[in-house]
């Protein structure tokens, strides 16, 4: 299994929902700034409620994005060591973008989320309605850039995967389907193929 690196630029985002994680295989680095004298305690508490896969990286200095540069080097630094894994910008701040584009275009698999809840394998933990689900499907298999099933049954054990093989055959079958009826997969003797708003940028 692929491993999920989340890095939290905590001067714009202050997650309230870090629970959302329990449960899942994740390294979670918080990036705090300098003056950041203090941190939330329901925060800190739900941060170490998450075990030794959670931590904080103080920067050094000040500056208007000082802390941005802090994590495209922490995530350059990552994909270095671990090019296949996942990584997750959480941050509304769009400047991340085009880094998040040239990494993406280099086969990184890297997003910005503007909250916990959008990273896809939580949202996929978290998703209950048929609609929920197949966006969260989409989701994840726009996040995987090429390497995307290319196979039938590849797509099927993917799906199962995703929801912790926790469907049976029907349900699988269901769901590949309503993936087909709405345009985002197109199914034609086992192959795949995908539609824009997957394969899109």
């Amino acid at each position: 299994m692929k491993n999920n690196y989340i890095l939290i630029d905590f001067e714009n985002v202050q997650p309230k929902n870090l629970g959302l994680l329990s449960g899942h295989t994740f390294t979670l680095i918080v990036f705090v700034g300098a003056n950041q004298k203090n941190v939330p305690f329901d925060f800190a508490q739900a941060l170490q409620d998450l075990g030794q896969n959670a931590s904080y990286q103080r920067i050094s200095g000040n500056g208007s994005n000082a802390l941005d540069f802090h994590i495209a080097f922490y995530l350059g630094e990552l994909a270095a060591k671990d090019g296949s894994a996942y990584f997750h910008i959480v941050s509304r701040d769009k400047g991340f973008d085009p880094l998040v584009a040239h990494l993406r275009e280099r086969k990184i698999h890297v997003h910005r989320h503007p909250d916990l809840s959008e990273i896809p394998f939580v949202k996929i933990s978290n998703a209950s309605s048929l609609d929920q689900k197949i966006e969260a499907i989409i989701d994840s298999l726009r996040s995987r850039g090429t390497s995307r099933p290319r196979k039938l049954k590849t797509l099927i054990g993917t799906v199962n995967a995703l929801f912790l093989k926790s469907l049976d055959q029907a349900e699988l079958a269901a769901m590949v389907a309503q993936l087909e009826k709405r345009g985002h997969v197109v199914i034609k003797d086992q192959s795949v193929t995908y539609g824009p708003d997957i394969t899109g940028p």
